[in-house]
């Protein structure tokens, strides 16, 4: 029985390869039909191969590749005005991006890794999905920014203005998550989340009294140092 079974999955691998190259003949042939046609309309070998190069490249590559690379910026972006664009899946990726303005604009599912975005603005934008990990984001405008789903691990969000943004489900580092929320405030006006609750931060109270050596949390007086030193039995004079 299992003879049987592997014989029919060989059979079936070996007609999908064959189906492959069946495909591709037929592109080549395609190509070289181009190719001839060219030479016959220009009369020239260089021209020929030039298209045939083009035609080959257009088979290569295809619409999801030529998608994700309609926007690259990795020469650059620094103090440039991306705002209100629709740049969704766009590749900052290593991008000098810092004091450009990103302000309103779709950012959903970009690539923003390893990235200087140092004071750039991303007020009102939507960074859902979007992948900034190990990114400079110091001082940044986030004000009622969406970043859902969002990776920031290892980024730098140092003195960033969060006020409003929405980080719901998005992956940051609990160092990092614990210093946003020593300041996060605000209600996302788009998605109805408190910046707070997004980060899971919890009341404020909570956090103050979480330690009992932390100085903001509430303190014992001397009174009451007092009488429990006296509540204590004296077991040895």
């Amino acid at each position: 029985m299992s003879s049987a079974i592997l014989s029919s999955s060989s059979a079936g691998v070996a007609g999908s390869r064959s189906q492959i190259r069946q495909q591709r003949s037929r592109r080549v042939a395609a190509v070289q039909c181009s190719a001839q046609q060219q030479q016959q309309r220009q009369g020239s070998p260089l021209a020929a191969g030039a298209g045939a190069l083009a035609a080959a490249i257009l088979l290569v590559s295809g619409p999801a590749g030529a998608e994700l690379n309609k926007y690259e910026y990795n020469a650059g972006g620094e103090g440039r005005d991306f705002s209100k664009q629709d740049l969704q899946r766009s590749n900052f990726t290593s991008a000098d991006a810092r004091d450009a303005n990103f302000a309103g604009a779709n950012l959903q599912a970009s690539y923003f890794m390893k990235a200087v975005l140092a004071r750039t603005n991303f007020q009102d934008a939507d960074l859902s999905d979007a992948l900034m990990d190990r990114a400079v984001i110091v001082e940044a405008n986030l004000k009622n920014a969406i970043l859902q789903r969002a990776v920031l691990t290892r980024s730098d969000l140092a003195g960033a203005d969060i006020y409003g943004a929405d980080f719901t489900n998005a992956l940051l580092d609990k160092t990092q998550q614990m210093a946003l929320c020593k300041y996060a405030d605000g209600v996302n006006p788009v998605t109805g989340v408190s910046t707070r609750k997004s980060l899971a931060c919890g009341s404020s109270r909570r956090f103050k009294a979480s330690s009992p050596s932390n100085p903001d949390g509430p303190q014992v007086s001397q009174a009451e140092k007092d009488a429990f030193n006296a509540s204590v039995p004296v077991y040895r004079q």
